[in-house]
């Protein structure tokens, strides 16, 4: 059995614990936000938020309590521990609560030889970015919207000092604390909240991504202010989304689903999509990949 760590003193239902981001936010010029994170948390992972918490968080219990002796994140499956450091009843257990976990949508990963073949090939979105960004190493970094967070140990995995991932969806954090549990000392954290939840001028992050959010957004002008906020001066934005052909001040709005998703909203031609950046003071735009949606 797995104990839930908590952080002390404000019964919060998170499975990771949280202290050494707290700590680590304490000496930054955001340390307004550690008064209001453990409360933040605590009401997003309630149980009577999502009928299915206790049920995960009773799969999480089951891990085994070792940590993995070998970790590749820079690997398209990451790797968390090998198949040799686990004997064949304990790999069982460990598969047992990942299937527990399912649909896993970002990935994939290996732990401790169980291969989770997720729904999408993040490692492809990573390749065709990662030559494009500056250096990740000792940046702090914020992904939006970072699902069971493959991006984010990928991101760890560039040296960066600290990855912090977003993302109100109670499934991916239990995901995310899953292959969390076997890792020690990774400053590599995700907190189940929306990007609305951040403080206001926050001024944190060297890098701040936001792939795969912006057509999802009501109003992704608002969107773009707020990862403006998130980032320091002179931060920069990797931003990923849909585009569409046509002249500057188009953008399509969609009658029901597009690319078989549903809640997409605003999608821009380019021209649009630069005009939105430009008006929220980004500047040295750069758009580096642009590959036809084909799914």
């Amino acid at each position: 059995m797995v104990p839930v760590c908590q952080f002390r003193g404000h019964g919060s239902n998170t499975p990771m614990n949280l202290e050494p981001l707290y700590h680590r936010l304490l000496g930054t010029s955001a340390r307004r936000w550690v008064d209001q994170l453990p409360g933040q948390i605590a009401e997003a992972t309630d149980p009577q938020t999502h009928g299915r918490l206790s049920e995960w968080q009773d799969a999480l219990n089951r891990l085994p309590n070792i940590k993995a002796a070998h970790l590749d994140l820079c690997q398209a499956a990451i790797e968390v521990g090998q198949p040799s450091e686990v004997d064949e009843q304990t790999r069982q257990s460990i598969e047992a609560v990942m299937r527990d976990l399912m649909p896993w949508r970002k990935g994939p990963f290996n732990v401790f030889g169980t291969l989770i073949d997720t729904e999408w090939r993040s490692d492809w979105k990573w390749d065709r970015i990662a030559p494009h960004i500056s250096d990740l190493k000792d940046r702090w970094v914020l992904d939006v919207g970072c699902g069971s967070g493959y991006h984010c140990w990928r991101m760890s995995g560039e040296a960066a000092s600290q990855v912090v991932g977003i993302d109100p969806t109670l499934l991916f954090y239990q995901q995310f604390a899953a292959v969390k549990h076997f890792t020690d000392g990774l400053t590599v954290d995700m907190l189940p909240l929306p990007l609305e939840a951040l403080p206001e001028n926050l001024c944190l992050f060297d890098t701040t991504f936001s792939m795969g959010v912006l057509y999802h957004r009501r109003s992704p002008i608002e969107h773009l202010l707020q990862l403006r906020d998130s980032l320091k001066p002179g931060g920069e934005l990797i931003l990923e989304t849909l585009v569409v052909e046509g002249p500057t001040g188009y953008s399509l709005v969609p009658e029901d689903r597009y690319a078989r998703m549903r809640n997409v909203w605003f999608l821009p031609s380019l021209g649009t999509l630069e005009h939105w950046m430009k008006r929220c003071q980004f500047d040295d735009i750069r758009i580096v990949d642009c590959s036809t949606t084909t799914t």
